[in-house]
């Protein structure tokens, strides 16, 4: 099986191994813990079914995830009867498995569990071997401030013009669609296919709208991985050298001066019109006159002694 992963720079939420890999959980109670998991820290409280609604989890698959749930100790409820008289139930769903007297610790506001300490094997290692300790005064206050600042950029590393074209019109995406936000440095990485478009004479605004046009529905999962694709599979084909220049379009005769409106004297009410040359009626009084004149010679030809007018 071959495996292909991007991690995201936003918009994620962090699973434990034990989660995703549970073995009792289904895939209904593993989307279902993640989910509730994800939710801002503001978020409303909900009951644990409308969040499943909004999953698409209804009826049986969600009383089953809900069982497993509270079977593998990651979901703890509580009934009580409220002051009124009413019942009310309270959930609790954490992404460890807790104890039932771990998880009224919790509801309480105190800490369930202690965080489990780092086993020396995932730590990170020490960088370089033990110095020595120099003996003396504690560094001056100016040595420190110096020390702490940060490196000024060297002065001959200002981008072509082209580059930072390119990377402002990659910053500017986020404008158009929120999906598409990239930083700094993800900009400058896209920068050099970008402006390989603006050197084959594509305007900014044209590539701004070709990376921008027909988004997936779904949204993007990643925007430095979707831009790089489209900058690469959509690159217009360089100019030849040498091309001919389209020839000049010839100049389009000057248009005809509008003349006033005249007053038609056709039958109905009063109207006027806007003639072309030297009309007097109006062309649907003009129209109406040839077809009452068409129908008449039809008339006239299938009575007693008239002659059929010719169809050609």
């Amino acid at each position: 099986m071959l495996r292909h992963a991007i991690a995201p720079v936003r918009r994620y939420t962090k699973a434990s191994h034990d989660v995703v890999r549970h073995s009792r959980l289904n895939s209904d109670a593993k989307i279902l813990l993640l989910y509730v998991q994800g939710l801002p820290e503001g978020a409303d409280p909900r009951p644990l079914s409308e969040h499943a609604g909004r999953l698409g989890m209804k009826g049986r698959a969600y009383q089953k995830a809900k069982q497993l749930l509270a079977e593998c100790g990651y979901l703890h409820e509580w009934r009580e009867q409220g002051a009124r008289g009413r019942w009310v139930t309270e959930q609790l769903l954490a992404n460890v498995t807790l104890t039932r007297e771990e998880a009224s610790r919790a509801r309480e506001g105190e800490p369930a569990v202690a965080a489990p300490p780092v086993p020396p094997s995932e730590r990170p290692p020490t960088v370089g071997g033990p110095g020595e300790r120099p003996v003396g005064d504690s560094p001056q206050k100016e040595e420190l401030e110096e020390k702490n600042l940060p490196h000024p950029p060297p002065e001959d590393d200002t981008p072509p013009p082209d580059l930072a074209e390119a990377e402002g019109v990659l910053l500017s995406l986020r404008y158009v669609n929120r999906d598409l936000l990239l930083g700094v440095r993800e900009a400058r990485l896209l920068a050099g296919a970008a402006a390989e478009w603006l050197r084959r004479g594509v305007s900014a605004a044209d590539l701004r709208r070709a990376l921008t046009t027909g988004l997936p529905t779904d949204g993007i999962r990643s925007a430095v991985g979707f831009l790089r694709h489209r900058l690469v599979q959509k690159l217009p084909a360089a100019r030849a050298v040498g091309a001919v220049a389209p020839a000049p379009q010839p100049e389009q005769p000057a248009t005809r001066p509008r003349r006033d409106l005249v007053t038609c004297p056709g039958p109905g009410t009063e109207h006027v019109f806007r003639p072309r040359s030297d009309e007097t009626h109006c062309l649907r009084c003009r129209t109406a006159t040839a077809y009452e004149a068409t129908l008449q010679q039809w008339v006239q030809g299938f009575s007693p002694g008239g002659t059929r007018p010719s169809s050609a």
